[in-house]
């Protein structure tokens, strides 16, 4: 399988969606969960609990919080941990041993029934996938995100099809989104995706309205295109170099993730191929030595799905 854009990746994990739709994950049934993950996963445990009463932790910090949250966890009013790990393997197999050390009962959600932290986890919730290049996880997370939210992939897919690039889209050097702050915390997924598909070669930044306001376009440059999702932007970037994109009134976390991600996919496009000239390397040569594995990483994560 040839490596594709993230837009693309988008187009095949809402059909995927459509096709597939993942059980209803019921949020309500975890009462002050240790939400852990690392990287996009620990971001998709923020978005999931974000409207309750949760502690975030990630691969980081996990250790120090279990520790700072010792009383409550002895006193049972922490009682449960959720990780969350699209692969079942790597960090997410320490957080699930520590969790149990704990005593706290384990949750993983995972698009890997028989990965190593499944075969720990208490209980196990398996989400589809479609066939993505390493590191891109869009069909993962956002079966994930759709399963509590509910959204539509078939209305996603229709706006994001009807969407229209400005004609200067191309020939910028820089991009940055501001988006709505109730979504703000898709802001770090896009930086982390920025810098996984561009590395140093290309600047991307991603702001909630209310952090935007403070000061992070005190310089306007013509070289950035500033995407503003949602409100009309009258303040940041040159003038002649604002995109602002309207969004249906009931939107929700899956349509923002899918949109933000298509655009990033289409800088992909008009840029060169920086992702796919170094990810083989980075599969067969360093990632392996990260972790300790004795085989390189594929390329290309395959389905779950027949």
């Amino acid at each position: 399988m040839k490596i594709i854009n993230l837009d693309q990746a988008v187009l095949n994990a809402l059909e995927l969606l459509e096709k597939n739709p993942p059980k209803e994950l019921k949020l309500k049934n975890f009462k002050f969960p240790f939400v852990v993950g690392s990287g996009n996963a620990y971001l998709t445990g923020v978005i999931l609990f974000s409207q309750q009463t949760a502690i975030f932790a990630n691969e980081n910090n996990f250790k120090n919080k279990a520790i700072a949250y010792k009383s409550l966890i002895r006193n049972k009013t922490i009682k449960e941990a959720v990780i969350i790990s699209a692969s079942g393997e790597k960090d997410s197999v320490w957080q699930i041993k520590l969790a149990k050390k704990l005593k706290l009962k384990t949750t993983l959600l995972t698009c890997s029934a028989n990965s190593s932290a499944a075969k720990l986890a208490d209980k196990v919730y398996v989400y589809n996938k479609v066939d993505e290049p390493y590191t891109y996880n869009v069909s993962t997370y956002l079966s994930m995100i759709t399963s509590s939210t509910k959204e539509s992939p078939q209305e996603i897919k229709k706006y994001i099809n009807n969407l229209k690039f400005p004609k200067n889209f191309s020939s910028h050097q820089n991009f940055s989104f501001v988006l709505p702050d109730e979504f703000s915390s898709i802001c770090p997924m896009l930086e982390i995706k920025a810098r996984e598909l561009f590395g140093s070669k290309l600047n991307l930044k991603a702001y909630g309205l209310g952090e935007a306001n403070h000061a992070k376009y005190v310089i306007p440059c013509q070289k950035e295109l500033v995407i503003s999702i949602g409100e009309k932007n009258k303040y940041f970037g040159h003038p002649n170099h604002r995109w602002d994109i309207k969004i249906p009134k009931k939107s929700d976390f899956a349509l923002i993730l899918s949109l933000t991600y298509y655009i990033i996919g289409k800088i992909q496009e008009v840029k060169p191929a920086y992702f796919k000239k170094n990810i083989e390397n980075y599969c067969q040569n360093i990632e392996p030595k990260i972790f300790n594995k004795n085989k390189a990483t594929n390329v290309i994560v395959k389905s779950n799905t027949e």
